[in-house]
């Protein structure tokens, strides 16, 4: 798989917001790749680069001007757009790390309760590789400067925003991956 040609394919023209998915997917490849060897886990670690570099996809098709993101669908589409779309590539298991990465997994109760506009089914990442790329994908934003890695506590503070459930299920990926 080259990852240059599937950025090409849907950032070509957006040359911004291109560079800005390639630094913030690096830093988070970069972190679940420290995680697993600090931790000695035992997981396909091409996949888990791979799958980084692609979990985001989706984003240009949402309205997010901020991060240069000029489509129509809310951004907390983004992971479901991108399942979409590397399924339509014939990349299940990429698209599967893409639905699955946001904040710290979407269950069906979260859509139901905030009325998410996503479809009901559970959202939350399942293999050792989904939660991985979930958990390092949290030290990083688009915003901002996407090199500079959030502080533990800031990450906390911030799934706390989202309930208890969401905080629950972060600190149970950081008691499973955590390497700082």
């Amino acid at each position: 798989m080259d990852i240059e040609e599937i950025y090409g394919r849907w950032y070509g023209g957006n040359e911004e917001l291109g560079e800005l998915l390639r630094v913030h997917s690096r830093c988070v490849a970069a972190k679940a790749l420290e995680c697993i060897r600090r931790r000695g886990l035992v997981v396909d670690e091409d996949f888990v680069r791979e799958a980084a570099m692609l979990h985001d996809i989706g984003i240009f098709l949402t309205d997010a001007p901020g991060i240069h993101c000029h489509g129509s669908e809310p951004y907390i589409r983004h992971g479901m757009l991108g399942r979409e779309l590397l399924d339509s590539i014939g990349l299940p298991r990429h698209a599967l790390v893409c639905e699955r990465h946001t904040g710290a997994g979407i269950t069906i109760a979260d859509i139901r309760s905030q009325q998410l506009p996503l479809p009901l089914r559970d959202m939350t990442p399942q293999s050792p590789e989904e939660k991985i790329i979930c958990y390092a994908d949290k030290f990083f934003s688009k915003s901002g400067n996407p090199r500079e890695e959030k502080s533990l506590e800031r990450i906390m503070a911030s799934m706390a925003k989202h309930g208890p459930e969401t905080l629950a299920r972060f600190e149970a990926l950081h008691n499973e991956f955590g390497c700082l």
